[in-house]
């Protein structure tokens, strides 16, 4: 569920919660409610853990971009908004800025989904920034597609200290670089001078875009063809 657009991923969720959402009777009203008066998901979105059930949700994966239940569940009501533009981003920023953990990662995995276009970029900033695991995973999904070069690959590189995979970064053939090849070189040598060592998606992934003969942890360049190299003295 996590490697695709969200438009996508809707037309299955609710046959994954079928079996799984403790009161589907509630989650039914709740959609119908939040159709009728935007305004309602202020009181119903806090209430879906309660209602519906945090379990994991079937085929989404184990780690930090796993879905469960409850953000299943908070992004129908998501889509749900008869908002688009300025309004919803307005509702779904206050949404994220009050809620709980749970809540701001259902509103990241929302986003792809939304007609907001880029109005909700600060969310992923602030999402970034954390040292929530599932937050950082969640702001790396499709939505991060509105985020500038510089930021992006900060937020990859943010996965590789945090361990999260890789596999949660969306676009991330399309958009990794020789830029994010430097970055994660020399977080490789850092790690390598501590006696650590780097998670292996992202060894892959240096090994993919990176230098194929880079200068490593003090070890001397190959010479160019045709280029002498100099006496050690």
């Amino acid at each position: 569920m996590t490697g695709g657009h969200l438009t996508d991923v809707l037309a299955d969720v609710r046959e994954d919660l079928k079996d799984r959402v403790a009161d589907p009777a509630w989650l039914d009203e709740a959609e119908r409610r939040v159709t009728q008066d935007p305004a309602a998901i202020a009181a119903l979105f806090p209430a879906v853990g309660r209602r519906c059930g945090r379990g994991p949700l079937p085929g989404t994966g184990p780690g930090p971009a796993g879905w469960s239940v409850d953000d299943a569940a908070r992004v129908l009501l998501l889509t749900a908004l008869p908002l688009r533009g300025a309004a919803l981003a307005e509702q779904v920023g206050t949404l994220y800025r009050y809620g709980g953990a749970a809540e701001k990662r259902a509103v990241l995995r929302a986003l792809p989904g939304l007609d907001i276009g880029s109005g909700a970029v600060d969310l992923l900033h602030d999402a970034i920034r954390t040292n929530d695991p599932r937050l950082v995973a969640a702001a790396v999904g499709p939505y991060a597609r509105h985020l500038d070069d510089g930021m992006w690959r900060q937020a990859v590189l943010k996965c590789v200290f945090m361990d999260i995979s890789l596999t949660a970064v969306a676009d991330l053939d399309r958009r990794a670089d020789g830029e994010l090849a430097r970055m994660l070189a020399d977080l490789d040598d850092e790690r390598r001078a501590a006696g650590r060592t780097m998670p292996d998606d992202a060894i892959a992934l240096l090994a993919l875009i990176g230098d194929p003969m880079p200068a490593r942890s003090g070890e001397r360049a190959p010479a160019r063809p045709g280029e002498r190299e100099e006496e050690a003295v």
